[in-house]
This record gives C-alpha cells, structure tokens and sequence, in this order.
C-alpha cells in the first residue's frame, strides 16, 4: 500500500491539497484569534463563521468551472492556478487591517477569500477525482486529508505563534499570502488526468446533467443528508474551539498555536497515512462507521479541559486524539464523495456534495454555538456535540448497502 504514496498522481495532491486548506483557517479560526484579542464581542465573533457561507453555496457557480477553461494548464488545473493568484492578494489584503477597528472591511475581505477559496476546491476537487485512478481512491483522499490538514496547523497554529511572537497579525497574513503564491507554482507541475473527458456543449447541460444522474440514483436524498449529519458533531464542536482554548480554558495564544503546531502535525500525520491504508483493508462503509464514532467520542477530551484545571499536557493530549480521529473521519469521507461522483461531472456533483457537508458548520454550527455555551456553559455544550453526532452514524447504518455498492460489494 506504501508505494501508490509516490504515484505521479497522488504525490501531487499533498501541496494541491495544502493550498485548499491554507485559506480556510485564515477565514475562521485564526481570525476568530485575532478578533479575540481585539475583544471583539462573542456574539460577533459567533457570526464571522458565517463567512464561510461560500462553502455551501459554491455548488451554484461550479457548472461554469465544468464548462469553461482557462486558457492554460487545461479545465482544471487552470482553474486552480487562477484562483490561487488571486487567493495570493487577497490573503495578503487583509492583513492591512485588524478586526477591531474595520471589522466590516475584513469581513469583506474574508468573504472574498472564501469565495475564491470554495472555486479553488470546486477545480480541485474535479481534478483529484479525474486524476485517480480507482485503487489509488483510498490514498488520494489521505494525501489531500493531509496536505489539507497540514495547512490548518500553519494557518491556524503556526500563525498564531507568528503573530503573537515575531511578526504581528498583520505580517502574518503577509507570509500566508505568499505561501499560497508558491503553491500556484506547484499547480503547474502536477500531471493532467490520464483520460480527459470533454466539457459540457452548453451552460444549461452543465447544470442539469448532472442533477439529473444523481437524483435518479436509488437512496439519494438519504445520501445527501447523511452527507450533512456525517460531521456535524464535530463542525459543533470546531466552531468556537479557539475560543474556548483561549477564553474558557485559559491558555495563552502561543500555547494554543504552540500545542496546534507540534501535536496536532504530528497526530495529522499519523491519522491521514493511517486512514488511507486502513479504508484499503476495511473497505468504505466499515471505515466510515470506525472513524465516525472515532471522531464523535473524542469531543469528549474537551469536555475534560472544560472542567479541569488548565495543563498543557492535558490540552496537548486533547489537540492530538482531535486531530487524530478528526483526519481519520475526514479521509473516508473524502473517498465517500469521490466515490459518488461520475467524471463527466466532477466538479459540479463534488461541489453539490461538499457543499452540504458545511452546511451544519455554516448555519448550525457558527450561529447555534454562542448561544448553546452561553446557556449551558462550555462543558455541557461539548457533552452535547456528542449526541448531535449520533443521527449520522444511525443514517450512515440504514445505508450499509448503497456505500458498500460504492466499494463494488453485492
């Protein structure tokens, strides 16, 4: 199983993947930091998650990255590319001001940087799924877990010591900036899809076509809400966990992106190598039923920071088993929505089937949490995360024979 790791075209997928995720934590958790130490109020700070609206909603425009191309790199890797230059300047935009003084201007501009964000996953999505080849499913999606994760600790725990210790919020954003602007060289050297399909002969089949293919599918409306509820015990608890970490807990910013930097690499590492050759022997349906009630439980371990005092040890124990199990649940996810999207459509069934998966971080998650924490305190909040897990996994039982189709089992 090591060696499809090295493939030609898996390899590429870890910087691909990194430059996916590098703009999402600089959207949410590390400007929720940033608007923290600014005392922003809560209740603002509960809504800037709803920043990440584009996410869900980018469903809507991919049919024009499945019918239009770029004039180089071809359909997807062009798109990718173009979106990455623009990721570049925009990133680097908003650290020309702060939370606390333009709290509107860098709203815009974070919601800018979502937007060319969720194109960004649109194409890159398409093109993890048209570049692998069906064996290669199970280690695609760990290296793009991987890479994905790998961006969320420098942008959401390496920045956090950056800026709090050497270079100031706003230089920061600077050098994520041109983080990005070096994964765009990158894109030009990852390979094109073995076969690749033609585009759609006109906008209106590019939006149809593909609608039509997956809702004539047996189970399909089960599928998209389990898509929903899958992850949704975790988006509850992710909402506010910077917060928490900070706020509720009592950590420093440094010990928080110290803790984020090195445990939480360390435990990505071993969750997204791991999850790729675990679904290999376990098959989809029975990884996705481990990794969830794996992901599920270790909500728990903030639970124990909430009523205990503050130790690093304990919070760098809880950072690790979180980003453990969290990258196993994300790997087979993944390989559950490439595995359900058909290459003539890739990049619009993919961003219809993303897409809902943020829809209970978006506009459950984000806006239900401040009020939840408020009204029950953070410990019974995050006993709470736990149940609103469950459904998924019951869901995710009833469609035992749909994901194990997927697999190619009877």
């Amino acid at each position: 199983m090591a060696h499809v790791y090295a493939s030609p075209r898996v390899l590429p997928l870890l910087v691909l993947g990194f430059a996916s995720g590098l703009p999402l934590a600089l959207t949410s958790g590390t400007l929720q930091a940033w608007a923290t130490v600014d005392n922003v109020s809560l209740q603002n700070i509960g809504f800037l998650t709803l920043i990440g609206t584009a996410y869900t909603l980018k469903f809507f425009w991919a049919p024009l990255v499945d019918r239009y191309a770029p004039p180089l790199l071809g359909r997807r890797r062009g798109w990718i590319f173009l979106t990455q230059l623009l990721l570049a300047a925009s990133i680097a935009s908003m650290g020309l001001f702060s939370p606390g003084n333009n709290l509107g201007l860098m709203a815009a501009l974070a919601v800018l940087v979502a937007f060319l964000s969720a194109t960004q996953d649109i194409a890159f999505d398409a093109y993890s799924t048209d570049v692998l080849r069906k064996e290669e499913r199970a280690a695609g999606a760990a290296i793009k877990v991987l890479g994905y994760r790998l961006a969320m600790i420098v942008s959401g725990g390496l920045a956090l010591i950056l800026a709090d210790q050497w270079l100031g919020w706003g230089n920061m954003y600077f050098l994520m900036g041109g983080f990005m602007a070096i994964c765009a060289v990158a894109t030009t050297l990852a390979p094109e899809p073995e076969v690749v399909t033609r585009p759609p002969r006109t906008l209106a089949l590019a939006v149809v076509e593909p609608l039509l293919e997956f809702f004539k599918r047996r189970g399909a409306l089960t599928i998209l809400l389990l898509i929903i509820l899958y992850k949704l015990g975790d988006a509850f608890a992710g909402a506010l966990s910077t917060t928490f970490l900070l706020r509720g807990a009592g950590f420093s910013v440094s010990e928080v992106g110290t803790i984020n930097k090195v445990f939480g690499l360390a435990a990505t590492i071993v969750g997204a190598l791991a999850g790729g050759s675990i679904m290999a022997r376990l098959g989809l349906y029975r990884s996705l039923m481990l990794f969830g009630l794996l992901q599920a439980t270790s909500n728990f371990g903030y639970w124990v920071l909430a009523v205990t005092p503050p130790h690093l040890y304990s919070m760098a124990l809880v950072v690790a088993v979180e980003n453990l199990c969290g990258g196993l649940g994300t790997a087979a996810f993944v390989a559950l929505l490439m595995a359900l999207c058909k290459q003539e459509f890739s990049a619009t069934q993919f961003a219809l089937l993303s897409a809902l998966s943020a829809v209970g971080r978006t506009y459950l998650a984000g806006p239900l949490t401040p009020p939840l924490v408020e009204s029950m305190g953070w410990s019974g909040f995050f006993v709470v995360t736990v149940l609103i897990a469950l459904p998924g996994l019951i869901l995710l039982y009833l469609r035992k024979s749909e994901i194990d189709g997927l697999d190619g089992k009877p």
